[in-house]
């Protein structure tokens, strides 16, 4: 018996560390709130296979009808968009990492592999059916506010729906939503279908395991502390601290979502206070600068893909409050801006924004030229 359960807590513990040390699976997420009222909703996106196109943003349109797929094609739930958004892409579908409406309302999808669990598909539901890169859609195109979505989320079935695009798998994503209001919540699909929702902690998401697991790890990090280390005697021997640097000792720095859960939510937390959500957009860059993947650092040396610089493809910032979405790349860390507030959604075509065409960094030359010598 006690060998049958080693065993077993051994094949555990590797499928578990096989799901969460993937480079695919290394997304984060936070929020920052700033004096103004604003709310910041910021992520990496990482995709290490290869070019998944993220940096590639699309524009919808308002009014836009939506035909959503089952296993057998496009038979789905029908819905005509009542707003318009923006979204990134990924490998030229209608739908990405994350998105904001016209009306301050993210949705941000997150991978949560081995655990979220679609519902099985029924032909007798196909008109309520819909893939969860749909549920995406349909929630930024079809509500303001987050208490909207949760209270239409009883309409539709999201069942599971091969796409040769990401491999011909299925697409085992939680969401995080958010609203100007600041309210925010966390959705699973598990249990083929059940559907659990969660407050998020600190506005901090990553990937497996499930949302609750990571609340309960965080009763591992208590002692964390921002004060540095101070000086003890012991005995005969009295032992200073090595210069600064010794706040949060202790803070797991490797690249699975249980520690990068833990490092976001320190840093979240610890965030100095922000007077303007301009300020917050920039300062939610800096804290995300800590979680960039160097693409060696998670792919072996004889697997590393061509033409992806880095793992982390994509760094995007969402200010709610004034619904505009900024975002820096791998191939340009200059960051830009889409202004929603300036987009009629009601007239402008659905169309692809890609100012990466070249996928080459902006670089200012600053070198002070010589001067001019005056003439005698």
């Amino acid at each position: 018996m006690k060998k049958n359960y080693l065993i077993r807590n051994s094949i555990i513990t590797i499928i578990i560390f096989s799901l969460i040390s993937s480079p695919i699976y290394a997304c984060t997420g936070i929020t920052l709130l700033s004096k103004d009222g604003g709310v910041v909703v910021s992520r990496t996106v990482e995709w290490a296979l290869s070019d998944a196109q993220h940096n590639q943003v699309l524009i919808v349109p308002r009014n836009k009808q939506f035909k959503a797929q089952t296993p057998e094609g496009l038979n789905g739930k029908n819905w005509k968009g009542k707003y318009g958004f923006v979204t990134l892409t990924a490998y030229g579908q209608p739908y990405g990492p994350d998105g904001l409406n016209e009306e301050g309302l993210y949705v941000g999808v997150y991978y949560l592999p081995g655990f979220a669990e679609y519902s099985v598909y029924n032909k007798n539901n196909a008109s309520k059916s819909m893939s969860v890169g749909d549920m995406m859609q349909w929630m930024l195109s079809s509500f303001k506010t987050v208490d909207e979505v949760l209270a239409h989320l009883n309409e539709i079935v999201v069942v599971g729906v091969e796409n040769k695009n990401f491999g011909g798998a299925d697409l085992p994503f939680h969401f995080k939503i958010v609203d100007p209001s600041g309210t925010s919540r966390i959705i699973e699909l598990v249990n083929k279908g059940e559907v659990k929702i969660y407050d998020p902690y600190l506005g901090v998401i990553t990937n497996s395991p499930p949302y609750d697991w990571h609340v309960i790890n965080q009763r591992n990090y208590l002692n964390l502390s921002t004060m540095p280390n101070q000086k003890q005697t012991f005995g005969n021997y009295e032992l200073n601290p090595f210069g600064g640097g010794s706040g949060l000792l202790g803070l797991p720095g490797d690249f699975t979502p249980p520690s990068r859960f833990v490092r976001a939510a320190a840093f979240t937390a610890t965030c100095r206070p922000l007077n303007t959500s301009l300020e917050a957009v920039f300062e939610s860059f800096r804290i995300l600068d800590n979680f960039n993947i160097p693409i060696g650092a998670q792919v072996p040396g004889d697997k590393l893909p061509e033409g992806v610089v880095s793992a982390t493809q994509v760094t995007s910032s969402s200010d709610l409050k004034e619904k505009v979405y900024y975002y820096h790349t791998m191939w340009n860390r200059q960051v830009r801006k889409i202004d929603l507030k300036s987009i009629d959604f009601a007239t402008i075509e659905e169309q692809i924004v890609n100012d990466d065409a070249s996928k080459q960094n902006s670089v200012k030359d600053v070198t002070p030229l010589p001067k001019k010598t005056k003439k005698k």
